[in-house]
């Protein structure tokens, strides 16, 4: 391709609203051109670049046994009524009606479209087990797409789907499409790690997100300093502080004018804040839900979610908590009637807590679990953070950031068992399908790696995914000597196989460098009349600070060199 031809023009400055490195360089280098919030459209680099990144991942999906479909992006409301996602899915599915008022989606994602491809095709065990996917369009309605390319509305996923009859079939699933990632993110020059991630909106029992650890991440990943552990902070967990418990005193009512928070609290009885009941309150499908966690910890909300099978709380404000008949900064489950109790299980590694009495001005001494107040709900609520123990008791957590950019999920009977997607095994018994799905965002790829792969100059983008293998600066073409030997490299570099983008356009050096290390291409190639004066042409890596000269017979070797 002639730079001449080539439509899209580059920037010395990105727009004032970009704010990651990846979307300023995207825009400066003409890759991207945004039309409304988180949605854009790709320019001939950018999507020569995406065209290479799904050609990778069709090749290892290929190489893994999957078989590529193609699912419509627009969707019958009554597909997600079925498996019971119409009304819970976060961000709220985008609809329309059709011209016979039947309620459409725009699909975020294609679980439910999978299932019934597999409820019409599968009848018996023979069926079973295959592995689809496709590199499709999907819409989320995000409240705050940013970052360009890293979190938009309108994307492009590589999407899997295993169906296999039991659990071994679907863990061997599992592992080969955990298997071709790691290969996907090799060939792209991305180094990624897998840490333990939250199921979310789509479900299943367990599932693993694949992390580009980057300062510029929005996730923030745990790590053990001493160990493999990692996850996701809405996932991870950690070992809680057990304290001695002893014989349970009696409970004790007693003033605490103008004492509010838990700080406050253990500051006036001087003791540490892992001897307080801290009660949270939140508004859970209308309903005010108590929350006990020991006052050392913090409430992770995604865990809770979890606890409440899925339904999403949110903080009760002041006017709810005061219509529900109690009173904030003295509260606490004791004595509660009617409202559910959900309880963090640091509470059991302890007794004889501080807590509020539910009367203004006032806390409690002695409160304990099971005798004081109940737990409709028991288990892990806590929010983990850096310092805390390991779960796995080797070393501390540490945090990073990092951008998600694969996520893989064992989905089991949750979408076959509500849409009936069954098959006949050898006994000529009926069960239920197994599923596991696996997903890639394409153009978060791209991102991820401009994000991890750059310098003040621009993208130092790796040959696999850069959108030209050589970008060749023709300068002085107005000579035809000069203009001849640059025809000629150029045809013997693209015979030989290699995407060359020859820069002719008649504009001064300076703009051709800038713009050359600004699309990151991996190699630069530059015939001039000093160059041809020094000895031949002047061959120079992205990553290198130098160039050297070389005989012009020499530039395909060179340039396979340093290509490798």
């Amino acid at each position: 391709m002639r730079s001449s031809q080539l439509f899209g023009k580059t920037l010395r400055q990105a727009p004032a609203d970009a704010e990651t490195i990846s979307h300023k360089l995207l825009i400066r280098a003409g890759y991207i051109q945004q039309i409304a919030a988180g949605i854009f459209s790709l320019q001939p680099l950018g999507n020569r670049s995406i065209t290479k990144i799904r050609n990778i991942i069709r090749d290892e999906m290929d190489r893994a046994g999957g078989q590529e479909i193609n699912m419509p992006v627009v969707q019958p409301r009554s597909l997600w009524e079925e498996s019971g996602r119409a009304e819970t899915f976060v961000p709220p599915l985008a609809t329309f009606k059709d011209k016979r008022e039947r309620e459409m989606i725009i699909a975020p994602t294609h679980e439910e479209t999978a299932t019934a491809m597999a409820r019409a095709g599968v009848t018996s065990y023979r069926d079973l087990p295959f592995t689809i996917y496709q590199i499709q369009t999907k819409f989320r309605d995000e409240t705050r797409p940013r970052g360009g390319l890293l979190r938009v509305r309108e994307f492009e996923m590589k999407d899997a789907y295993s169906f296999d009859a039991d659990e071994e079939g679907m863990d061997r699933s599992f592992q080969s499409m955990v298997d071709a990632y790691k290969r996907i993110f090799k060939r792209c020059g991305l180094e990624v790690i897998m840490v333990e991630a939250d199921s979310g909106g789509i479900g299943g029992k367990d599932s693993n997100e694949f992390v580009l650890l980057t300062d510029s991440g929005e996730d923030t990943i745990l790590m053990s300093n001493e160990s493999d552990y990692a996850a996701n902070l809405e996932k991870a967990s950690f070992i809680k502080k057990a304290f001695p418990i002893g014989d349970l005193g009696q409970v004790e009512e007693f003033a605490t004018p103008g004492i509010k928070t838990i700080n406050e609290l253990a500051k006036s009885e001087g003791v540490s804040k892992s001897k307080t009941a801290k009660a949270v309150f939140y508004s859970v499908d209308g309903e005010i839900v108590v929350v006990t966690i020991r006052g050392d910890y913090e409430v992770n909300e995604t865990k809770l979610r979890n606890q409440l099978g899925g339904l999403e709380p949110k903080l009760a404000t002041p006017e709810e908590v005061k219509a529900a008949g109690l009173v904030s900064g003295s509260a606490s489950s004791v004595g509660l009637e009617g409202i559910k109790s959900i309880v963090d299980d640091s509470i059991t590694l302890g007794s004889n807590y501080l807590a509020g009495a539910n009367k203004e001005g006032f806390h409690l001494r002695n409160v304990n679990l099971n005798r004081d107040f109940k737990a409709d709900i028991l288990g892990d609520i806590a929010e983990a953070k850096k310092g805390y123990l390991s779960p796995d008791g080797k070393g501390k957590l540490v945090a990073k950031r990092g951008i998600e950019i694969g996520h893989v999920f064992k989905l089991g009977n949750v979408y076959s068992s509500k849409m009936g997607a069954d098959y006949t095994d050898e006994d000529g018994e009926q069960n239920e399908i197994l599923m596991g799905c696996y997903g890639i965002g394409v153009g978060r790829m791209l991102a991820a790696a401009i994000e991890s792969n750059h310098d003040d100059f621009g993208m130092i983008l790796p040959q696999a995914i850069a959108p030209y293998d050589v970008y060749l600066a023709g300068l002085n073409l107005n000579n035809d000597d000069i203009a001849g030997k640059a025809e000629q490299i150029y045809e013997t570099l693209q015979d030989a196989g290699y995407d060359v983008l020859f820069d002719d356009r008649d504009v001064p050096p300076g703009v051709k460098f800038k713009d050359a290390d600004l699309i990151g291409v991996p190699v630069r190639v530059v015939i001039s009349s000093r160059s041809l004066e020094n000895g031949g042409v002047e061959v120079k890596s992205r990553t290198s600070k130098d160039s050297e000269i070389i005989s012009e017979s020499d530039v395909l070797a060179i340039v396979q060199k340093v290509l490798g």
